[in-house]
This record gives structure tokens, C-alpha cells and sequence, in this order.
């Protein structure tokens, strides 16, 4: 067993923020969430042009904290929007760099992760990686082929929380990641709940997409036929009717809010309605777990709940009294991605996992 201490520098960028973490082995020794000023940000003009800004911020957080760049052994980022792949841990080449450099990876901040980690690493003489970015799509045939030829279902998901999380779970009682049937739903601003089958997530709903339950802000699944309607009636352009799906519905589009400790304030108040949506919400997910029991033959090992919502007690008992039969409920709330970037960075430095390249 190699017991030597790692030290390797995660950073995850979002819309508004950059999360930063630096970690000895497993253990965080230091860690920041930057957040960007808006006019900042958009004085940069796109997102690839906030690469300079991000980047200075984050070797500032580095000397801030009192760690030496000469002691880093890696730097892992969040993968961006790039062509789909398989999970695991890898190295950023240039194919990578290029394609995290036009759309559609520059669409969102995320891109900066892997172009950042790669600068800072070249810097330094050390391996830079990404891990389980959005586009691990490892479908199985049935789940890729519809009813539409011509359209096929492809992944964009929450894979490195959720592929973090069922590992953990997965050590916690003893069993191989890559030897087990799980159902996790990862539940945020949009929800998605995977099937995974010996490591593999054979199928899995994309929320970005309009699959599987509406959301604190996302549609889920809809009726076609007045979406269609919608779309030919001259009230709403592409981009808004892009926008309803992914940003202005679900559960923010019934009862005004996003967070769902203010809709539980709401539901104590006595207001009947929030409290329909909160619980429709929580149905719509315990279906969409039984759908993956289903994908799994109903032999399932365990079912994890995690991401934001996880955190409520009302919400996650609602889902547990429908699915708790079907197998085990396992609870991980929140989402540590630093701790998985930095665990998939692991892996590879201590040769328990080959790097892969793109």
C-alpha cells in the first residue's frame, strides 16, 4: 500500500464563484469559495476570457493559505460540457484543451477547470486531470435508442457526486463499486437519478434535457403536445422556451422560490398548495427510482439519496416511504466535489486506477 502523503489542488468554477480546495491525501488542509463580482465577470466579455482572472485568483487562494505551489502533486478540475466518455479519472492532452475551448464547453464555466489545472500544472512540472465530468455517458443500448429515429438519449448529469457517493457508500458496507446495483438520485437545482450496474451508470435521466421529475427550477417531463403548442404560438422564442425548461419552471414556477427550506415555511404556514408541490416533487423522484429499480431487474443493493435536497427531512421521507421496500436508503446530503475531484486525482497518483486519455 503506498503511504505517501499526496497533495493535489481541485478547483471547481460555477457561473458566479470558483471553489477551491487543497488536499493532503484525503483531508482538506485548506479551502475557499471565491465568489466573482457580476460586472467583473462581464467585463471580461465571455466566460473563456475570465480564464486570466480565475487563474490569479486561485494561485492567490494557493499563497494565501500558506501552501507552496513546489508542493503540489497534481491539480484536478471540474470537467466541462466536452464529447461524452466514460467515467474516470483523466489526463487534460490537448484534444481536451482544444475542445474545452469552443462550444460547447465555453457555454459554461466549468470549461475553465481543465484549462486552469492544466496551465497551473504545466507551471509546475506536474500531471493535471478532470474527473467524471457531466458527459460521462456509459447508456446501455436500450436506454439509448426512443421512439423517435433519428434522436437518441445522451447523458448530461451529475456524475461526479453521484459516482463519488455510491463509491463511498459502497466502502461503508463493504462491497465493490464495481460489484454492485444502485439507484442514486442526485437532488439540486435539477434532479437526476442513475442506475448503476457494476460501476457502470446504464441509464439515467438528463434533467438538463426535460427527463425524469420537475425540479426546484427544471420542467421534467411534460406532455409533448402542449409543449409543442407553446413552441408554434408565437409567444416565446427558442432561447425562452430553453430557458422555461431548464431555469424558470418546476417548483420555483408554482410557488415563486427555488429554495425548498422557504417552500417547508411555507407548507407550516398552512399553505396546502406548497405543500402539493413539495410532495408531487418528491413522488416524481420516487418514481423515477423505481423506474431504475426496473433498469436494475429489482435487485438492487441500496439506494442513495444526495445533493441539497437530500438535506430535508420532509422531502427525503416523503420519497423514503414509497422506495424504502424496494432496497436499503442510504443518505448522503450535500455535495462534496472537491473531496471527489481530489479522491479521483488520488486514485491515479497512487496507481490504484489507470489515468485514461480523452
Amino acid at each position: 500500500m503506498n503511504n505517501k502523503t499526496f497533495r493535489v489542488l481541485a478547483i471547481n468554477p460555477g457561473a458566479t464563484s470558483t471553489k477551491n480546495g487543497i488536499f493532503a491525501n484525503e483531508t482538506c488542509i485548506a479551502e475557499s469559495t471565491i465568489r466573482h463580482d457580476y460586472q467583473e465577470l462581464a467585463a471580461c466579455g465571455s466566460i473563456k476570457n475570465q480564464k486570466r482572472l480565475r487563474t490569479e485568483l486561485v494561485l492567490k487562494f494557493v499563497k494565501e493559505a500558506g501552501v507552496e505551489l513546489a508542493s503540489l502533486d497534481a491539480v484536478v478540475g471540474r470537467g466541462g460540457i466536452i464529447k461524452p466518455l466514460e467515467s474516470g479519472t483523466y489526463a487534460i492532452n490537448d484534444k481536451m484543451l482544444a475542445d474545452l475551448s469552443i462550444e460547447p464547453a465555453t457555454i459554461h464555466a466549468s470549461s475553465l477547470a481543465g484549462i486552469i489545472a492544466r496551465e497551473i500544472g504545466d507551471s509546475l512540472g506536474i500531471p493535471s486531470y478532470i474527473v467524471d465530468p457531466v458527459t460521462v455517458d456509459e447508456l446501455c443500448p436500450q436506454a439509448r435508442l426512443t421512439g423517435i429515429k433519428g434522436i437518441e438519449r445522451q447523458t448530461i448529469f451529475h456524475a461526479l457526486n453521484s459516482k463519488a457517493v455510491a463509491r463511498r457508500v459502497c466502502k461503508e458496507i463493504g462491497r465493490k463499486y464495481e460489484e454492485s446495483r444502485l439507484v442514486v438520485a442526485h437532488m439540486g437545482g435539477g434532479v437526476s437519478v442513475g442506475a448503476h450496474l457494476e460501476g457502470r451508470v446504464v441509464d439515467v435521466n438528463t434533467a438538463a434535457a426535460g427527463e425524469g421529475p420537475f425540479s426546484p427550477e427544471r420542467s421534467g417531463g411534460v406532455p409533448l403536445f402542449p409543449i409543442i403548442e407553446m413552441c408554434y404560438s408565437g409567444t416565446y422564442s427558442k432561447a425562452e422556451m430553453m430557458d422555461l425548461v431548464v431555469k424558470k419552471s418546476g417548483m420555483q414556477m408554482h410557488i415563486g422560490t427555488t429554495d425548498l427550506r422557504k417552500a417547508e415555511a411555507m407548507i407550516a404556514d398552512g399553505d396546502s398548495y406548497a405543500a402539493l408541490v413539495v410532495e408531487t416533487m418528491a413522488y416524481m423522484v420516487a418514481k423515477e427510482i423505481g423506474a431504475m429499480c426496473a433498469v436494475l431487474s429489482g435487485r438492487v443493493d441500496g439506494i442513495i439519496l444526495t445533493g441539497g435536497l437530500a438535506y430535508s427531512t420532509l422531502f427525503t421521507n416523503y420519497i423514503k416511504a414509497r422506495v424504502e421496500r424496494l432496497a436499503t436508503v442510504y443518505m448522503c446530503p450535500g455535495e462534496d466535489e472537491l473531496l471527489a475531484l481530489a479522491e479521483g486525482a488520488l486514485a491515479v497518483l497512487r496507481k490504484e486506477t489507470a489515468v485514461k486519455e480523452y
